[in-house]
């Protein structure tokens, strides 16, 4: 199994995620070094919540947990919980944010977990948890149990072109533009975009996007993981066509002239799953009350995030040095608004494009469905990331292992203990059939199916 994961090296992985000596850093980048984080980094710290009267039965077994991030918009319900003091109002006092250098760096933290000096858990793309488990992203492909415990928010991603493109056709849809790539595709610098880690979020959306507009992101372009910081930097240089990024890059990529968004996330896939809260499954295992009072924290934050009146803060928050480290707040204050200036003459202005952190228009967005698990798998073995038995036979060996890592009973107990209306709780583990902006729908009853209906794959269905 594990030989699908060595078709890049882990040694290349480890050199091309460290490439960073040569790169022109911008603040606010995913390049930024590990950090913990106790809060008081904006100019005016926010006023904590009262402490709630925990019961004896609902009382953590410990009040300390370290847990990792990268600085963008999906981190933001960590943020707020331990800045508005949500995570401490439910007993969690001692709760440590680890800015994390990359994905790679936050995978290898949590293999050591907070006693070896990493983290205990934190902020994942998808299906980061599940190939941990199964050891095949690991050292030694050592499996290291995880358990996925809410998704953090929908949208706040995009696919950002570089200007030299602009006129070209390159945007949502790819249609007009394939002879642009065909040429490339034939010359010494061939159209090359990036992403962060490989065969996970940022990877599958310019992927899909790519596809659907009839290029096979395997043939017809270049991809590579880089780090966020060297890709922004490629980008300014020219040596970067294209890169798969997340709020609060879109505006600053188009405020500096940089390049222009061909796309939202919001527009491939509205009310998509992103990124999620993922543990180190011992920890759960013997701290399952601590780990409710986590989930009730961020709970609280989700919804104070979904209040509009408070992003003006959150922004704020967000952009502190001990955060994101930006130049101004307005770099996130727009974006969460739903206002995008696409740099290439389109301008979005629509509060259902924005980030969404505990409702959106189809329900819940904290629930982890795990259809939406079961997306992120099917997508890759749509790419040979992963064999196709994961989702023969009905996806038996997907659905066990999602099973296995997808905790939303624990969800479940932490939103009845904490009061959330009925009415919030989802009662199915499926959101049903899912709408991208080609036409293609994924039934998650039927994944093969979803597979058959795409032109372009590298799994035989």
């Amino acid at each position: 199994m594990s030989d699908f994961f060595n078709q890049i090296s882990r040694r290349k992985f480890i050199v091309t995620a460290g490439a960073s000596a040569g790169a022109v850093f911008l603040k606010g980048c995913l390049g930024n070094p590990p950090e913990t984080t106790t809060g008081g980094n904006t100019p005016s710290a926010p006023t904590a919540t009262t402490v709630a009267n925990i019961s004896p039965e609902q009382a953590p077994e410990v009040t300390t947990v370290k847990l990792g991030y990268i600085p963008i918009v999906e981190s933001a319900p960590l943020i707020i919980a331990k800045e508005k003091g949500f995570f401490a109002k439910y007993g969690m006092t001692g709760v440590e944010l680890a800015k994390q250098a990359s994905w790679g760096a936050a995978r290898d933290n949590v293999e050591i977990g907070s006693a070896g000096g990493g983290i205990d858990g934190g902020q994942w793309q998808m299906p980061m948890p599940h190939l941990i488990t199964e050891g095949l992203i690991t050292k030694g492909n050592q499996k290291i149990p995880m358990y996925v415990l809410c998704q953090l928010i929908t949208h706040g991603n995009g696919i950002a072109i570089a200007n030299k493109h602009q006129g070209s056709g390159i945007s949502l849809k790819l249609a007009g533009a394939k002879s642009v790539f065909s040429k490339l595709k034939s010359s010494p610098t061939p159209f090359t975009a990036a992403f962060t880690f490989p065969h996970v979020n940022q990877d599958l959306w310019i992927r899909y996007w790519l596809a659907a507009g009839g290029l096979d992101p395997d043939a017809d372009v270049k991809l590579l993981t880089v780090p966020a910081a060297q890709t922004v930097a490629n980008m300014k240089t020219g040596t970067m066509d294209a890169f798969s990024t997340g709020d609060p890059w879109p505006y600053r990529i188009v405020t500096d002239k940089i390049g222009y968004m061909a796309a939202l996330t919001a527009e491939i896939w509205k009310n998509h799953p992103e990124e999620y809260l993922a543990m180190r499954a011992d920890w759960v295992d013997q701290n399952p009350k601590a780990t409710k009072a986590i989930l009730k924290g961020i709970m609280e934050a989700q919804q104070w995030l979904d209040n509009f009146d408070n992003r003006k803060e959150a922004a704020s928050i967000l952009s502190g040095r001990n955060y994101f480290n930006l130049n101004s707040p307005e770099i996130l204050a727009e974006p969460f608004q739903g206002k995008y200036d696409m740099g290439d003459g389109r301008k979005i202005d629509d509060k259902s494009m924005a980030a969404y952190y505990w409702k959106d228009e189809k329900g819940s967005v904290s629930y982890p469905y795990q259809s939406h698990d079961l997306w992120f798998i099917t997508e890759n073995v749509r790419w040979g990331f992963l064999p196709k038995d994961y989702i023969t036979n009905g996806a038996a060996k997907a659905k066990e292992l999602i099973k296995k890592v997808n905790r939303e009973d624990i969800w479940k107990e932490a939103a009845k203990e904490a009061g959330i209306a009925s009415a919030d709780i989802p009662t199915s583990t499926s959101r049903g059939v899912e709408e991208f902006f080609d036409g293609a729908k994924f039934d998650p009853e039927n994944p093969e199916a979803y597979l058959k209906s795409l032109a372009i794959k590298k799994v035989s269905v």
